[in-house]
C-alpha cells in the first residue's frame, strides 16, 4: 500500500506538460551559457554546513546596468521540484517568452536558469552524502541563489522574479527575504501558506514509502529502490494530471494505458530515492503567511483551475492576496490548453498578465533608474 502511493507522487513534480511527445521547435533565442559557482562552509538553517556548495546555473543574454552601476534587466526564473533550470527551456515556455520581440526577448533580458540546491546539476545528496546531507529548506536555496547571482554574476537587483512550482513558492520567499531586490514578482502554481493538508500528506506518504522499503537501506543503496520510486512516479503522475487532456489525449482503454506506459520508463529512470526524499521535504518550512506585509514589489501570482496541487476550492491565496500590497491573483479557467499544474510552463495561457506586470513594475531595458 505505501509503495503505491509513493509512485504516483514523484511524477507530479517531474512532469510539465502531457501532450503527446513530437520534435520541439528550433530553439529562436541565444544558446544559454552554463556555469558554476562554489560557496564555501555554507550554513544551512539547521545549523549544519557544507564546506563546499556548488550551484549551477544557466544564463541568455547580457547583463546590463544603469549609470549608478545597478543592474536593469535581470530575469530570474526558478524550477519546480525534482526538475532543473533546463526544464524551462521547454519550448512551451522559452520559445514564447525569449525570443525577438517577446516579452523577455533574450537580446535586451539577461535570464538565469539555476539549478537549485539538491537538484541538476548543483550539490545534492545522490553526489555521496547520502542521507548525511544537510537538509535544506526553500530559505537554503534562495538564500544560496542570491549569493550566486550577488558574487558571481554581479546581480545586484532584480528586474523580474518568477518560478513554477516549487520555483513559484520561492519566488514568494524571495519577496519576503529580499524586498528591495526585485522590481516584480510572477509566482505561477503556487499558493503562499504552509504546505497542508493534502499538499503535505502526499508528500509525506511518498518520502515515507521509500524510507519503508527494505532496499531503500537507510539510503545506503547500491541500486534504486525501484518498488518504492515506482510507487512514487505513479502518485506523481496522478498529481500532475489534467482531466480534460488526459481524456482528450486517451479516450480509450488502450490509448490510455500507452499513454501512462509511454511516460513512465523514461520518468522513473531519472530519479534518486535520497535525493527525492530531499526534494520532497524541502518545502517543510514554507510558510509565506507569516510575512507577506513585507512584499513591496507589484507581484500578479497564476494559478489554473484544473491544479491537482493548488485546488481552486481551497481559497487560499484569494484570501492571502490581499495581504500583498501590490498584490494580484488570477485563476485561469480550465480548458483544452490547460494542463493542469503543468499550466505554470504554458507560457501563452497566461504571458498577458506577465506584460501586465512588467508593464506595472515599469520599463526595464537599458534605461537609469
Amino acid at each position: 500500500m505505501r509503495s503505491l502511493v509513493l509512485i504516483c507522487i514523484v511524477f507530479v513534480f517531474s512532469c510539465v506538460a502531457f501532450a503527446q511527445p513530437q520534435t520541439p521547435p528550433q530553439r529562436n533565442y541565444p544558446a544559454p551559457v552554463e556555469g558554476d559557482y562554489v560557496i564555501k562552509d555554507f550554513r544551512f538553517r539547521s545549523g549544519e554546513t557544507l564546506p563546499e556548495l556548488k550551484m549551477h546555473y544557466r544564463t541568455i543574454g547580457t547583463l546590463k546596468t544603469n549609470s549608478a552601476g545597478v543592474a536593469v534587466n535581470a530575469v530570474l526564473a526558478g524550477h519546480g521540484t525534482g526538475g532543473n533550470g533546463g526544464s524551462l527551456l521547454n519550448p512551451s515556455f522559452a520559445n514564447v517568452l525569449f525570443g525577438p520581440g517577446q516579452l523577455l526577448d533574450a537580446t535586451k533580458y539577461f535570464i538565469i536558469l539555476p539549478d537549485g540546491i539538491g537538484h541538476g546539476k548543483s550539490s545534492k545528496p545522490s553526489d555521496g552524502l547520502h542521507m548525511k546531507f544537510p537538509r535544506y529548506t526553500y530559505d537554503d536555496m534562495v538564500a544560496a541563489l542570491h549569493e550566486v547571482l550577488t558574487k558571481k554574476l554581479g546581480v545586484n537587483h532584480l528586474r523580474l522574479v518568477m518560478g513554477t512550482s516549487m520555483g513559484g513558492m520561492q519566488t514568494w520567499v524571495w519577496g519576503e527575504m529580499y524586498p528591495d531586490f526585485m522590481d516584480a514578482l510572477m509566482p505561477l502554481a503556487s499558493n503562499p501558506v504552509e504546505i497542508a493538508g493534502r499538499n503535505r500528506v502526499w508528500r509525506f506518504m511518498a518520502i515515507d514509502a521509500i524510507k519503508n522499503d527494505p532496499e531503500w537501506m537507510g539510503g545506503e543503496y547500491k541500486t534504486q529502490p525501484m518498488r518504492s520510486l515506482t510507487t512514487a512516479e505513479d502518485l506523481l503522475l496522478l498529481a500532475g494530471s489534467a482531466p480534460l487532456n488526459w481524456q482528450s489525449a486517451a479516450p480509450t482503454r488502450e490509448a490510455a494505458e500507452k499513454f501512462y506506459l509511454d511516460r513512465f520508463k523514461p520518468a522513473v529512470a531519472r530519479l534518486d530515492a535520497n535525493d527525492l526524499i530531499y526534494q520532497l521535504d524541502a518545502s517543510r518550512e514554507y510558510n509565506p503567511a507569516l510575512k507577506l506585509e513585507l512584499i513591496k514589489a507589484p507581484l500578479i501570482a497564476v494559478n489554473s483551475a484544473d491544479d491537482f496541487i493548488n485546488p481552486p476550492e481551497l481559497g487560499i491565496i484569494e484570501r492571502e492576496i490581499k495581504r500583498v500590497k501590490r498584490g494580484k491573483f488570477v485563476n485561469i479557467p480550465i480548458s483544452a490548453e490547460t494542463r493542469g499544474h503543468g499550466t505554470h510552463t504554458i507560457a501563452k495561457i497566461w504571458q498577458g498578465y506577465l506584460k501586465e506586470l512588467l508593464e506595472q513594475s515599469g520599463t526595464a531595458q537599458t534605461s537609469d533608474r
